[in-house]
């Protein structure tokens, strides 16, 4: 049958795809390798055996799978030659002429994995290219592969058809002798280095526990270790093995397989990690929130970054003998990161507000986790007239940078719900941008001078779009008692708003989460210690008295965020937030602090998840309660019983991106707050923010199901200002950069890997705006 179907295979000439396995993974196997044992170059791919132009000669192929419409893009942006160029540079593509020097061959596992395997004749001796099918493809058509690629062979080395060749003539293409090692290093007691991607899903099982081999340290550049301060007081001390994350293999390689890490008190408020061996100090590192720190017990590994004095970044894993060493040094690591942050000892805290803390940094899954498939986004037709104002070669006079000209940077965005509008703040200016109907950005005027109703101008510090996105209020930071109504129908500060003789309003928020898509009027306001509401309609001071809501303590407020319902959110410096249903009363549901300012919040439109923002990662909370008495309702209605705290979910870039990430920017982490995508029926799919020149974008599904790849990034020549989604989607996104705005299609965003890491995104010449020397001084 297979003798048949191959003939029928073959026999189409016309067509230069013989054959194809659709779907599944390429890796590069080098089990004698120094450069470490196995790494993924295609996690999603498809196999194909082509003709070529000559005849009796054949290739196999093994394709990177894109994404919906991640190809056209590619080609939109940077041309046809730019994607035939990285095709040309194996980025997205390898080829291999089936010859019998490759020795291809398949095998079916005992685990029922199937594989196609062959050399690397470009290698060193003993690499192979594996190519592990989907579960979905069937043995039969493995098999079917097999034999067209030993006929294919056949026909190379006698110049002739195959289709007088006797099985006897076909079985010296026959490999099947010679073994194929395992792709994966967590099932090969041989293994060198682990994979960066080490920590799975909770839901990930493996194999067996994994084996490692002491790597050569000068096969890796290590940073020289600091000199630790003096101790005051042990926390914890446990033995482990040490692994250095390697930008050039992209894997943990094993350092040492026997050192001591110790977590100690040094001063006040000050703690210290020491990884050392008996033969050597390998780091020193202070505790603080940039250690980036991840547990993960399935695989007993711990995995953090480590900064050295010159700024540079590097990722670390630790991994412990069993379950029990790793929960004593996860307790004190902790302990020592929860003190240093809140100024307070650890035996102070409730037992389930550690349990919380413990909790935000294992690799969690969340409960009702999504098992639809994801919906393919609709291409959407670009305009192809729109020629967008942005850094050219050759640019004009008028087209000039403009911060030469005025000394600032665009600083904030608000993005229009009501109109297709966006406005960025950049000093005492405002410009304004239209979004056209095929999505892309064009300016459309600029508000040259942010002056109160005397004649003073001003740079907004806080925007909001008000009723029905007519109005804007602004913030002055020179005036903590008073907001200002731009009437942006004549672009001018027309009313100034005494909130309060004493009260401060250090920010606000919507009415509802849409508000500014109605004739609302009123909206929340904060100081550090209040909470209260805002109605300008008010004789004198606009602050609501009946609706205030004042704490003797400092809690230091720091945003807030409302529901459609207009539940309320706020969120504290201290790193706590608090769910009310409604001003003037006490919280429904505090949760606890992890330590780290909250310097960003939003909460879906139902309410179910609150996304609050910290400098170097996101902590998305599930305010639904799922048992007890007020099972089926959320933290903002009815309290959580006292032992059922949300369960958190911090969301963090891997250590091994971040040390990337720093490695290129030599700048710690710090997120933009972060959004949900957002519209009226719209479900939250997308959340967003930036960090340096970098914009993330995570899937909320990929998020909810423990995914360890839930996000995507882009990256820029220039630090990201400010970032949200176009309203009613989350296919496209708007960026400002210190002197230019986009808006770009999510579409675009990569997976995390050494290339999108490090090469920023160059201007494209669509749907990015910026402004003139002209439109800079223009009056409005």
């Amino acid at each position: 049958m297979f003798m048949l179907l191959t003939k029928y295979l073959f026999g189409d000439s016309s067509k230069e795809s013989i054959i194809e396995i659709p779907q599944g993974q390429l890796y590069l196997v080098r089990p004698l390798s120094p450069k470490g044992y196995s790494e993924l170059i295609f996690k999603d791919a498809a196999a194909t055996i082509r003709r070529t132009g000559q005849e009796y000669q054949y290739q196999l192929v093994v394709q990177r799978a894109y994404e919906e419409g991640e190809e056209e893009l590619l080609e939109e942006e940077n041309g046809e030659d730019s994607l035939t160029e990285a095709l040309g540079t194996d980025k997205d593509e390898k080829t291999f002429l089936l010859d019998e020097e490759l020795r291809f061959r398949s095998e079916i596992r005992d685990g029922g994995d199937k594989v196609l395997a062959w050399r690397d004749l470009s290698g060193d001796p003993g690499d192979v290219f594996e190519f592990v099918c989907d579960t979905t493809v069937p043995a039969s058509e493995v098999s079917t592969f097999e034999i067209v690629a030993v006929k294919c062979q056949y026909e190379r080395k006698y110049r002739k058809p195959n289709d007088n060749a006797t099985e006897k003539d076909l079985e010296q293409f026959n490999f099947t002798a010679q073994p194929i090692p395992s792709a994966s290093p967590m099932s090969s007691p041989s293994s060198k280095a682990v994979p960066a991607s080490l920590i799975p899903s909770s839901k990930a099982k493996p194999e067996e526990p994994t084996k490692f081999k002491v790597e050569d340290p000068k096969m890796v550049a290590i940073p020289r270790s600091r000199a630790a301060p003096k101790s005051k007081a042990v926390l914890v001390a446990v033995e482990s093995e040490l692994h250095m994350f390697d930008f050039d293999s992209q894997t943990f390689v094993l350092q040492d397989q026997h050192v001591i890490a110790t977590v100690s008190e040094t001063g006040d408020w000050k703690y210290w990690l020491q990884i050392s061996s008996k033969e050597k100090d390998w780091l020193g590192q202070d505790i603080v929130a940039d250690l980036n720190p991840v547990f993960n017990f399935e695989y007993l590994s711990f995995i953090f970054n480590h900064y050295t004095e010159d700024g540079s970044a590097y990722s670390w894993l630790l991994r412990f003998k069993d379950q029990q060493t790793e929960e004593t040094f996860q307790e004190g690591l902790m302990q020592a990161l929860w003190e240093q942050l809140n100024e307070m000892k650890w035996i102070k805290a409730k037992d389930d507000d550690k349990q919380y803390v413990l909790d935000a940094f294992q690799d969690l899954t969340m409960e009702d986790t999504p098992t639809e498939e994801e919906e393919p986004e609709v291409e959407e037709p670009e305009d192809e007239s729109q020629q967008s104002e942005h850094y050219d070669t050759d640019e004009s006079a008028d087209d000039v940078d403009t911060h030469e000209d005025d000394g600032n940077v665009n600083s904030q965005l608000a993005v229009g719900y009501k109109h297709d509008r966006s406005f960025v703040v950049r000093g005492s200016k405002i410009g304004v941008f239209k979004h056209t109907p095929n999505n892309n950005l064009e300016f459309s005027t600029n508000i040259s001078k942010v002056e109160t109703p005397k004649g003073k101008l001003f740079s907004p510090k806080k925007v909001m779009l008000h009723a029905e996105d007519t109005n804007m209020i602004l913030q002055n930071d020179k005036d903590p008692h008073s907001l200002y109504r731009m009437d942006l129908e004549y672009g001018k500060v027309v009313d100034e708003w005494k909130v309060h003789d004493d009260i401060p309003i250090t920010t606000f928020a919507p009415e509802k989460k849409f508000s500014q898509m109605t004739g609302e009027q009123t909206f929340l306001g904060l100081s550090r210690n209040a909470l209260y509401r805002v109605d300008p309609r008010l004789a004198g001071n606009k602050l609501v008295d009946s609706e205030l809501k004042q704490y003797v303590s400092k809690n230091d407020f720091s945003t807030a965020a409302t529901t459609e319902k207009g539940y309320i959110a706020v969120a504290s410096n201290k790193g706590d937030i608090r769910m009310f249903d409604r001003l003037g009363i006490n919280a429904k549901t505090h949760i606890p602090a992890l330590g780290d300012p909250i310097v960003g919040l939003d909460v879906s439109a139902d309410g179910r998840w609150v996304l609050a923002t910290c400098r170097t990662y996101l902590l998305l909370i599930d305010a639904l309660q799922k048992d007890g008495k007020n099972a089926g309702k959320l933290g903002f209605e009815k309290a959580f019983a006292k032992d059922s705290k949300p369960q958190p979910r911090r969301l963090a870039l891997a250590p091994a991106h971040v040390a990337q990430f720093q490695h290129e920017t030599k700048a710690p982490l710090s997120f933009t707050p972060a959004r949900f995508n957002a519209g009226v029926e719209e479900q939250e799919t997308s959340i967003i923010s930036a960090t340096g020149p970098f914009i993330v974008t995570w899937n909320m599904k990929k998020v909810l199901a423990g995914r360890k790849d839930p996000y995507t990034i882009k990256r820029y020549a220039e630090e990201v200002k400010a970032d949200d989604f176009k309203y009613g989607s989350d296919r496209n996104v708007i960026v400002a950069l210190p002197n230019e705005v986009n808006m770009v299609a999510k579409k675009s965003f990569k997976k995390p890997t050494r290339e999108s890491i490090a090469a920023p995104v160059r201007r494209s010449g669509r749907g990015s705006t910026r402004l003139s020397r002209a439109e800079v001084v223009e009056e409005y």
